[in-house]
């Protein structure tokens, strides 16, 4: 076990060992899927905007990233004002280390990025206050699985991310609105999770669309239309393919709980290939509870990677360890899957160094462009936290 220092495993340990043990020095594919919701917009929801219309650019911004080292659809580079940086640095230093290929899914976005991308013909979500959050949910679903089901034929196992801004928040309203008690217990990208908030509007939703907690427990078509978002859709539906024939790192936050209760709903006989692959910021998050949510729906295993920067010389790397950010762009996922590619050549270390390196380039080219040292909103488009997925 080569991983053993770099992988922490959080929920049911010995199928957690079993096969990560199979996927050591095997190929991996890594999948972004990217959509927008506007209940990213909704003040305080949502932590990747400093204004809530700017979320727009995040998903594109990130996966731009991940292609180029640089965004396109925004001036400017990939960090707050404060000096945060995306968790797209994370992923895209694990991809350079273990020269992992990539890919990104659309689920429904309003900024298509200027870098290749699979669209399966998705909108954009609506508000989910108003009891109507997808539209096209089950023609998004199927096209995924079918992608999935496509991509599984050319790896080992695939590691699918995600980038939607707000997406805990319809995480939770679709978790609720199939019968998971999730209240709480949903993480947030900002040190202090405004849970009552989040609650409220998924409250508000669910009595916009005459439904009450539980009442769709085998319907996941209807909870995801009803107060999810397009991420969900597409991702869901992708894992549901792949998982199908190849072993699936479901790789990111809380929003894992949700894809994994849809899965579970549509085709329940992949799970046993399904590993949720976090980061440590995630697992250790006193504010949220990956743990519980999953051991509600099915007893799949949950791992992290296990990156520490609290040694960084940068203190926008530093603030990680205090509860910003912690997850995002399948970072867990990327990363782990780096070290089991490389049998521990790549650790998380190394992924550690690879984005203070990937951070002084950026902006040190910012500095020099006079772009760095402008306040990143006043750009062409960005936010505060541009890059982050909630």
């Amino acid at each position: 076990m080569s991983w053993k220092k770099d992988v922490l495993l959080i929920h049911k340990k010995e199928e957690a060992v079993r096969l990560l043990g199979d996927l050591e020095g095997s190929k991996p594919i890594f999948i972004c899927v990217i959509g927008n919701t506007e209940t990213a917009k909704i003040p305080g929801i949502s932590a990747a905007g400093r204004s809530p219309e700017l979320t727009d650019y995040t998903p594109a911004a990130d996966v731009e990233f991940l292609f180029y080292g640089e965004c396109r659809c925004i001036k400017g580079v990939p960090v707050t004002p404060d000096g945060i940086p995306t968790p797209a640095l994370i992923t895209r230093a694990a991809i350079v280390l273990a020269d992992m290929p990539f890919f990104v899914i659309s689920g429904g976005v309003r900024v298509k990025p200027y870098a290749p991308f699979i669209e399966l013909g998705g909108n954009p979500g609506a508000d989910i206050r108003t009891g109507r959050a997808v539209e096209g949910v089950e023609e998004v679903v199927g096209r995924a699985k079918a992608a999935g089901r496509s991509f599984s034929k050319a790896a080992d196992y695939l590691v699918v991310g995600e980038s939607i801004p707000g997406g805990t928040t319809t995480a939770l309203g679709v978790l609720l609105a199939m019968g998971v008690n999730a209240k709480g217990m949903v993480s947030s990208s900002m040190p202090v999770n405004p849970h009552e908030l989040k609650v409220r509007t998924v409250e508000e939703g669910l009595r916009a669309a005459g439904i009450k907690p539980g009442d769709l427990k085998d319907d996941p078509i209807a909870a995801v239309s009803a107060v999810g978002d397009p991420m969900i859709a597409a991702f869901s539906g992708f894992v549901a393919g792949a998982a199908s024939s190849r072993p699936v790192l479901m790789a990111g936050g809380t929003q894992m709980a949700a894809a994994l209760s849809v899965v579970k709903a549509l085709e329940p006989d992949v799970l046993d290939n399904v590993v949720i692959a976090t980061t440590r910021w995630i697992a250790s998050d006193s504010s949220s509870n990956i743990k519980g949510l999953v051991s509600q729906i099915w007893n799949v295993p949950v791992v992290a990677a296990n990156l520490d920067f609290s040694t960084s010389e940068i203190d926008g790397l530093r603030a990680y360890e205090r509860g910003v950010v912690k997850e995002g762009v399948g970072a867990g996922g990327s990363t782990i899957a780096a070290v089991l590619k490389t049998e521990g050549r790549v650790t998380c270390e190394d992924v550690r160094r690879k984005v203070e390196e990937e951070y002084r380039r950026i902006t040190q080219k910012g500095s020099k462009n006079n772009r760095f040292h402008l306040p990143f909103w006043e750009a062409k488009a960005g936010g505060l936290f541009a890059g982050l997925s909630e």
